[in-house]
Parts: C-alpha cells; sequence; structure tokens
C-alpha cells in the first residue's frame, strides 16, 4: 500500500511519522509546497531575542530514516480519484492508494471596496515572519488590523523591540470569537501598559499607497508596515477540484475520512463532528489538534474504526501573561469564576444541565496550567462537577476526576 500526504505542517510530518510507529511498512510520499524543512509555525508570531529562527517541527529528523520521500518545494496542482494519482507541480505524479490533505489555512485577505489591498502583509511563512521583524526597530511604525491571537502576538512583541504599534479592530471588543469579555479586557489592559494604540469598533475606509490607513471616522493612522490579522481560510481548493464535499473546510467523518472513502483530510484544512459538542461540525486552528488528528489520521488510513473526539486546546503568550482555553464554550449558559491569585483566574463554562463545556484561564507564566489540566479531563469525561468546588481555588479538581461518569 502507498500512502500520500500533502502538506508538511504539523499535522501532515505528524501523520507520516505516526504510520511508521504504528508498523506500517509501505511507500509514504509527504508533499511539502515550500523550499524549507518542515517548520513549526507557532514561533514565527514569537520570535527569540536572536530573531525569528527556522525550528523544525519534532521529528523531521527521522523522515529520511523512516523511508519517508519528502517532496519539498512542490504544490500539489490536482487529485485524480479515478486513477488515485496526485498531480504536483514539478510535473511528476504520485499514485496512492490512500491519500492524506493536510494543506492547512491562509491568512483572509484585507479587501476594502471589493479589492484586496495590496499593501496589507500577513504573517503565516516563515519568509513573511523574517521580512517583518527584520525590519521592525524603535519609532517603526506597525499597524495590525485585527485584534484576534496572532495580532496581539505580533504587536506584544513589536512592543518589545520598540516599535509604535497601533491595533484596529472593527468589532466591539478584541478576542470576540475565542476569548470571555473578562479576560479579553485584561489583556487589552496588558497591551495598553505597554504602549499599544487600539482603536476599535472602528473601520477602515482606505490605505493609501502610502500606507497611510483612514478610519471611517477621518481618523488618520500613518505607517511603515500594515499587518492584516483578521482570521483565516481553510486551503480547500484541491478537494473542491475533486468534487470532495465542502462544509466550513473540507468535510469529513469522525474516522477523518473525507466524501471518498480512500482520502482523508486534517488539521486547519478540515471539518469534524465533535461527539462531546453534540456531533457539530467544526474546524480547529491550533497547533495541538493538527498534530492530534495528523496521529488519529495515520491510524484511520490503516484500519481504526475510532472517532476523533479530542478536547480542543488553545494557547497565548502575550508580554508576561498566559492565556490557554479548553474545550468550546459556544453552547454554555453559565460561568463560574476561580481566582487562582490577584493576577490569574479560570472561566468554567457550563452547559444548562451543569456539564463543564470548557475552561478558560489567564494568569502569569504557568499559574492556570494545572487548574486548564484537569479541567480538560474533566470535560473529555463529560462530567458536571460541583459549582462549588470549581469556584474554590483551595479545591484540588483532581480529586473530582475519580467520581466523574
Amino acid at each position: 500500500m502507498r500512502i500520500v500526504i500533502i502538506g508538511a505542517g504539523e499535522c501532515g510530518v505528524r501523520a507520516s511519522l505516526a504510520l511508521r510507529e504504528q508498523g506500517f511498512d509501505g511507500a509514504i510520499d509527504l508533499v511539502n509546497g515550500e523550499a524549507h524543512i518542515p517548520y513549526e509555525r507557532p514561533p514565527l508570531s514569537k520570535p527569540s531575542a536572536d530573531g525569528v529562527a527556522l525550528k523544525p517541527i519534532g521529528g523531521t529528523d527521522r523522515l529520511l530514516e523512516d523511508r519517508i520521500a519528502l517532496h519539498s518545494d512542490s504544490i500539489a496542482l490536482s487529485i485524480d480519484r479515478d486513477a488515485r494519482e496526485v498531480a504536483l507541480s514539478n510535473h511528476e505524479r504520485l499514485p496512492y492508494d490512500k491519500l492524506l490533505i493536510a494543506t492547512g489555512a491562509r491568512p483572509r485577505p484585507l479587501v476594502l471596496n471589493g479589492n484586496d489591498v495590496p499593501q496589507a502583509r500577513y504573517l503565516r511563512s516563515y519568509d513573511d515572519a523574517k521580512a517583518l521583524y527584520d525590519v521592525i526597530s524603535p519609532d517603526f511604525r506597525l499597524t495590525i488590523l485585527g485584534g484576534g491571537f496572532i495580532g496581539l502576538e505580533i504587536a506584544a512583541e513589536a512592543r518589545k523591540y520598540g516599535a509604535i504599534v497601533t491595533l484596529i479592530e472593527s468589532a466591539p471588543r478584541i478576542l470576540g470569537r475565542a476569548v470571555p469579555a473578562s479576560l479579553a479586557a485584561k489583556i487589552e489592559a496588558r497591551h495598553r501598559m505597554a504602549g499599544v494604540t487600539f482603536h476599535i469598533g472602528k473601520a477602515i475606509a482606505s490605505v493609501s499607497a502610502a500606507r497611510m490607513i483612514t478610519l471611517e471616522d477621518g481618523t488618520e493612522i500613518p505607517s511603515d508596515v500594515v499587518l492584516a490579522g483578521i482570521g483565516s481560510l481553510p486551503n480547500i481548493e484541491l478537494a473542491q477540484k475533486a468534487e470532495l464535499t465542502i462544509g466550513n473546510g473540507i468535510a469529513v467523518n469522525g474516522m477523518l475520512q473525507t466524501s471518498d472513502p480512500a482520502i482523508y483530510a486534517a488539521g486547519d484544512c478540515c471539518s469534524f463532528p465533535h461527539p462531546l459538542y453534540d456531533n457539530k461540525h467544526i474546524r480547529i486552528e491550533s497547533w495541538r489538534a493538527a498534530q492530534e488528528q495528523g496521529d488519529h489520521a495515520a491510524k484511520a488510513m490503516l484500519g481504526s474504526t475510532d472517532a476523533y473526539q479530542a478536547v480542543p486546546w488553545f494557547w497565548s503568550d502575550q508580554y508576561d501573561l498566559t492565556l490557554q482555553i479548553a474545550g468550546l464554550a459556544m453552547d454554555a449558559t453559565e460561568e463560574i469564576e476561580r481566582k487562582i491569585d490577584e493576577q490569574a483566574s479560570i472561566l468554567f463554562h457550563l452547559a444548562a444541565d451543569g456539564r463543564l463545556l470548557a475552561a478558560s484561564g489567564l494568569g502569569i507564566g504557568n499559574s492556570i496550567a494545572r487548574d486548564i489540566r484537569f479541567a480538560e479531563m474533566l470535560i473529555a469525561k463529560r462530567a458536571k462537577p460541583d459549582k462549588t468546588f470549581l469556584a474554590d481555588p483551595a479545591f484540588k479538581l483532581k480529586s473530582l476526576l475519580s467520581s466523574a461518569v
């Protein structure tokens, strides 16, 4: 049997290594659309004191040893489902018995008046990050469009360089889709304390060729770089051309299998039914989900029928603050706060029947990590913990695990 994996990010690399770990001895082709070796993306928005470094994905050094054929600087152009072949931009054709699409996502383009804004930059690749951080310096004027994770992480790093940072968010608050309002307000306050200027609830009217941004209220913001972090789009074009089912990404079942039984999809590009959330189809963009889904897809391609049901987990480091979120709070009807200390707290999000759906924590360093980890385990067990215990920072959440169903 021959397996082809399109995409050499966290998900694709993990899937290729997991196949070998599961004992698969057939041919594996890993299609890497970049010239660089497979590398981690989270460090791109959080460079070290020495600047942006290309950090290989864990296990990349094993690809050759594990007889995984890496096709670098080559893009998959099409999938012939009848012939079971993938056509590459270097004119190769890769036959497959099983195929995994792990093409990830790309930044959502900034569009004004129906047209893309050519002055806008984005952060997705190592080359993007290096081009940005190589020019950031004291008094450099960086304007960030979008108050999501990427925009805020870059704002924090740019302030360390001494840059003049302005952040524009058209929504009523930052982190509106992912983080509870009370925690988002603390994050915003920390950025303001560091010198970031915010324009919240403001829309952009225009961006000049010289990168002068004009808001709809007439405010003008001169910029050396305009960086857009306004969301992402799943890379579904290959799947669309192959006429696979699409729905908020490439639609897959619990085994990460597409509408073609020989083709699987995993990572940022796919949407899947989650058993912990009424089997609603969701799409998760996170480093850990990409890794876990790569592992799960490998097992599924080798015959496992288990459904993917890992608890979603996200994190973000900004200045001295760490934000961690376990689970999804979209159907929560109640929040219980657990104040760990003066600067750290966790919000537990409960369903109407008392089941723990999610936990959102913010604190200095690792102050919230342990409780978030136990919350994640309780979510996986569909636990309905006593609210008094959740609110009491002296109560050990670990003790609830043994009584959870």
